[in-house]
């Protein structure tokens, strides 16, 4: 048999490495031409993950693939403690954190570079190189002369492994939060040379072994355990090799290299009466039992699908509707793989014939996969192998099967994508403020928030602290990957009536991503405290938001003031900031900071090169009572008459027919005269009103002019802002 033959000359030629190829084209011949019952070989794991059993094997990767890996070396995990709150009457929280570092071999031969990685399924690592957790890498790409990594040699000291020749990753520090405090399923995409790997680079360039055969749409191949023979097995499989060892040389080559209108002239068979077969005719003609109509399914590693496995089905046959499906463990691309199912389907219809012929010499020309046509007859044949024997050189030929839709073809469909998205991590954008007093919870807490967010949508959150200004940041916890809508306006706010709808002025807004997006509402949803917004320190509302392209929006139909910062609306400049008041904001206990009205919050978040500052804005808004509003000052037969409407915190309107509850402990105003020269009169009532006599309003008449009245209401916490009213 062939086998027998090619693997005595292989040895010769090419060494053991040469039996072995001879045995497997023998044997891949054989099958070709005697058939089998079904195809066998490597199978497709499913993405096998990262493991770290002792003396598991480290494969070898040609092109690009995604690949598992071996932890070889670990650290214990590491516990953080983050302390936050206990403030005034709040009990203090601890909140623990893991990290881990550990190596992972990824390849025992030198890789180019390592791509995304993945940890249980989704991206740890994008394509841009970020990671989307805390903590570093470093590569190693399998060097003979790599250096060992610091932090393996400062754990395990003198006599740290390099693991040169074997290309691995170090993560330290690896925040495992994520992944319930353990070390993921982990794995990568390995570059590891070109994307079409010749034979030659996938069996050694030192080997004795000519070959110019690329494996086209072939983007990655994974050589886990086995010989050579095992991986050449594998390849045969999607595409069918023919080996030559008559030439000086081994040489591998695609077995359909070439065409059948290249086919040889066969000299007449000849007869010999020794012979195994034809002693009479020279040669002898068998055919293959069983249905030869057959579809076949590919199963293989889709390239546009983050390597998960994927199927392609050749094109429908007529016939009993069998289907045999063969697995070919290598990434593919669609296209690829469709075209490989068909001629596997193309393939099978031929072949069925076989044909011994003998002859008198062998034609250097005549090697295993050539085509040829037999003295007298119109039938091509492809040469399956040959021997020498004493009555010739005995040709095994299979028949050849036309497909009957040659030049034909049709692309591969990967499926639906389900990729998970590679977000970039970014940069912190911060603000920092206390609101007013929304009307829930307690009265007597301060409300102060922090708005988060950047201009990156793969952006993870950020540690949060408070600096009181002595150089010591206290932990208030984190925020979260909600970010918040934030951005600037484009221009100066005009000033317009507190108490009025403003539907002159038109801001624009640049918001800080593109992505982001405001939603228009009626004016009674408005009324209902939707769409709030601080730009500056004033706190408006708004019903039309009308988008411009890239970001920018403009806010119509506005609320001014809102929340007691009608003493904001003259105060605005250019470029400050916009935030959306919504849910993807986040509350600092203030009581972290003690009796420090006026602080600092800091973020750090994984991708901020330097902690993020923003001084807390509009302090004290929470705990100060609104200012009155509506003042009417009424002089009458010489005496003075001064009346204002009082506000509460925590109601943002004043409707006529319901009165407001009070708030604070106990209703108190403070009324201050104020005359040309700054000298003040102070008058404290526990009604929205003052009555001044006939001598008192005579002795303020004398007063240098102009003079004001200051009205503010009296809180548990703090005084209102003044509200003033012309003398």
């Amino acid at each position: 048999m062939a086998t027998l033959v090619l693997t005595t000359v292989g040895t010769a030629l090419g060494g053991p490495l040469g039996g072995a190829l001879g045995t497997l084209a023998g044997r891949a011949i054989d099958g070709a031409v005697f058939g089998s019952p079904s195809h066998e070989g490597p199978r497709l794991k499913e993405l096998s993950v990262t493991t770290s059993t002792y003396g598991s094997p480290i494969s070898r990767h040609f092109g690009t693939v995604r690949a598992a890996g071996s932890i070889i070396w670990a650290t214990d995990l590491v516990e953080h403690k983050d302390k936050s709150g206990g403030g005034k009457n709040k009990p203090k929280v601890t909140t623990y954190s893991y990290t881990m570092s550990f190596a992972v071999a990824l390849a025992s031969r030198p890789i180019k570079s390592v791509g995304r990685i993945w940890a249980d399924g989704n991206l740890l690592r994008g394509s841009r190189g970020d990671l989307k957790v805390g903590g570093t890498l470093r590569i190693y790409y399998g060097s003979e002369d790599q250096a060992v990594d610091p932090l393996i040699a400062s754990d395990v000291g003198t006599g740290a492994p390099a693991f040169r020749g074997i290309s691995y990753i170090v993560f330290e520090d690896l925040e495992l939060a994520d992944f319930g405090n353990r070390i993921p399923a982990l794995t990568f995409e390995v570059i590891a040379g070109e994307s079409s790997p010749q034979i030659v680079t996938l069996l050694g360039h030192d080997r004795e072994l000519q070959s110019v055969m690329q494996l086209e749409g072939v983007t990655g191949i994974s050589h886990e355990t086995g010989s050579d023979t095992s991986l050449l097995a594998m390849i045969d499989t999607g595409y069918p090799l023919a080996i030559d060892a008559s030439r000086g040389s081994l040489s591998i080559f695609g077995a359909d290299s070439v065409t059948p209108s290249d086919a040889i002239e066969l000299p007449p068979a000849i007869a010999d009466s020794r012979g195994e077969f034809g002693q009479a005719t020279g040669s002898k003609r068998s055919r293959k039992a069983g249905s030869k109509q057959k579809a076949m399914c590919l199963r293989y590693y889709d390239k546009d699908r983050d390597f998960q496995p994927g199927l392609q089905r050749s094109r429908g046959v007529v016939g009993n509707g069998a289907i045999e499906t063969v697995e070919f463990p290598a990434g593919l691309t669609a296209d690829a793989a469709h075209r490989i199912a068909q001629e596997m389907a193309e393939r099978a219809l031929g072949g069925r014939e076989r044909m011994a012929y003998r002859v008198a010499a062998i034609d250097p020309a005549i090697r295993p996969g050539a085509y040829v046509r037999p003295k007298d007859s119109n039938t091509v044949w492809q040469v399956a192998g040959w021997e020498w024997r004493s009555s010739g050189v005995e040709l095994e030929l299979r028949s050849v099967q036309q497909s009957a839709v040659d030049g034909i073809s049709s692309a591969g469909d990967a499926g639906t994508d389900r990729k998970p998205r590679d977000l970039t991590n970014g940069p912190t954008l911060l603000e920092a403020f206390e609101l007013p007093w929304d009307g829930t919870g307690s009265s007597n807490e301060r409300r102060v928030y922090a708005a988060l967010s950047s201009v990156h949508a793969g952006w993870t959150g950020a540690a949060l602290h408070v600096d009181v200004g002595d150089g010591i940041l206290l932990p208030v916890g984190s925020a979260q990957r909600g970010r918040a809508i934030m951005g600037s306006v484009q221009s100066p706010l005009p000033a317009a009536p507190a108490y009025l709808i403003d539907r002159s002025s038109r801001p624009l807004v640049q918001l800080a991503d593109a992505q982001f997006a405001l939603t228009p509402i009626s004016v009674d949803e408005m009324a209902q405290g939707r769409n709030r917004a601080r730009l500056g320190n004033e706190i408006i509302q708004f019903a039309s938001a009308v988008p411009r392209g890239e970001g920018l929006w403009e806010l119509a139909t506005l609320l001014r003031g809102r929340g007691g910062t009608e003493h904001e609306i003259a105060n605005h400049v250019d470029d400050e900031p916009f935030v959306l008041l919504d849910d993807d904001l986040t509350a600092i206990d203030a009581d972290v900071a003690g009796s420090v009205t006026d602080f600092d919050v800091v973020a750090l978040g994984h991708a901020d090169p330097q902690p993020v500052r923003s001084p807390l804005a509009s302090s004290g808004l929470s705990l100060r009572p609104l200012s009155p509003i509506r003042p009417i000052l009424v002089t009458s037969g010489g005496s003075i008459s001064i009346t204002w409407t009082r506000r509460a915190r925590g109601f943002w309107s004043w409707p006529d027919e319901v009165g407001i509850p009070l708030v604070e402990s106990s209703e108190r105003y403070e009324v201050r005269f104020i005359d040309a020269e700054g000298d003040a009169l102070v008058w404290e009532v526990t009604v929205p009103g003052l009555d001044l006599d006939g001598p008192t309003s005579a002795a303020l008449s004398g007063r240098p002019g102009p003079a004001r009245f200051e009205i503010r209401q009296i809180g548990d916490h703090a005084r209102s802002l003044p509200v003033q009213i012309t003398f």
